[in-house]
């Protein structure tokens, strides 16, 4: 396939990308209903239409942390520990784990491409990120199988403790300050109309949108609205240290990766909208994987083996098609709100469940 081809196959892709996101949780459902092994024997509409209700919370849980640009699972964790034993038998930690990794996996794959769409993701760094997280994700994960509930809910409550922290004290703001934009508004207009045209505008993307790298290894990005943004990829050492341990909780508990990834992509001076964005493939990819080994690995470290039929299956056939949702419609949110004001929503909030981890930890809960 020719260049030119190529590029034409990846716009309409882009152009039409919801069409493909929307139809992954309709092939997903058809071949857990008729090809998943499940606990009944035969189950019939009660057993599939149980958990009809998750749909809602989840699609809200979706969402907010893909607005902001953290895991899914921080969210449908303690929501799965907390509220939904109101209304149905409690979960097992690693099945409430293996649930809400799923869930974010495709929640945060649609997300992904949504942002892909509008010019917001660096693949050369998600993929570099990736690479240097797995080993770290993929031991969190067996962790999980053979550490204690009680040391996993103090874990939990560390790991929602210190998002929260780090969710307070950094700006989440997709713009400038408001000094800056009065600056520009005074004295850049002139000055941006004729660097305009300088600006990276690629066929295969959507809108004004390009990237192209200098060679001192700046990197120009426009996105679909034509804003641009400057940044270098510098900083590895320290985006590694975050993300190790991010990882390493992401595999044991379903996040982490995204609340310490986020933090240092911007300590290393990348935008936040593109931070955000690329977190976004960092995210998934991890949840996907670490997903994987929730099922598959249990027996790979003598802890409980959990087969693919113990998935419970009636919950995330509708968990998925929400997370998806939330995903594509997180794009659209965070430029229309505040995302301070959502993500001190989330950092309270993670506070109240921290402390309601550590009572169940110590035997209060």
């Amino acid at each position: 396939m020719s260049a030119s081809s190529s590029d034409r196959v990846q716009k309409w892709f882009l152009k039409y990308q919801h069409v493909f996101v929307f139809s992954a949780p309709v092939l997903f459902i058809v071949g857990v209903v008729f090809a998943a092994p499940t606990t009944p024997n035969d189950p019939g509409l009660d057993y599939w239409l149980e958990f009809w209700w998750l749909f809602v919370p989840f699609l809200l849980g979706a969402t907010i942390v893909n607005t902001v640009g953290i895991s899914g699972s921080a969210i449908f964790v303690p929501f799965l520990i907390f509220i939904f034993p109101l209304f149905a038998n409690p979960l097992e930690p690693e099945t409430l784990v293996k649930v809400g990794l799923i869930s974010e996996a495709f929640g945060l794959s649609s997300s992904s491409v949504a942002f892909i769409q509008y010019g917001l993701v660096d693949r050369r760094l998600a993929l570099t990120l990736v690479g240097g997280a797995i080993p770290f994700v993929v031991g969190g994960a067996l962790l999980s199988f053979v550490i204690p509930e009680p040391v996993f809910h103090a874990l939990l409550g560390l790991a929602l403790l210190a998002a929260a922290y780090l969710l307070f004290k950094t700006n989440l703001d997709h713009g400038g300050s408001e000094d800056d934009a009065d600056a520009a508004a005074d004295g850049g207009t002139a000055a941006a109309e004729s660097a305009a045209a300088d600006l990276p505008d690629d066929a295969d993307k959507l809108g004004p949108a390009g990237v192209e790298t200098a060679a001192d290894g700046t990197v120009t990005r426009v996105d679909r609205d034509g804003d641009d943004y400057s940044y270098t990829r510098g900083g590895y050492l320290r985006r590694a240290a975050n993300y190790s341990i991010g990882g390493t909780f992401q595999g044991l508990a379903g996040f982490g990766i995204g609340e310490l990834g986020i933090i240092s992509m911007l300590g290393t001076k990348v935008p936040v909208r593109v931070a955000i964005g690329t977190n976004h493939i960092v995210v998934a990819l991890t949840a996907i994987l670490a997903s994987l080994v929730h099922v598959f690995g249990g027996g790979l470290v003598g802890g409980h083996s959990l087969s693919i039929a113990s998935t419970p299956w009636n919950m995330v056939v509708f968990t998925v098609p929400a997370t998806v949702t939330g995903g594509q419609i997180a794009p659209y949110v965070s430029n229309a709100l505040s995302t301070r004001t959502i993500k001190r929503f989330v950092a309270g909030l993670f506070g109240v469940i921290a402390t309601a981890l550590f009572l169940m930890a110590a035997g209060l809960g």
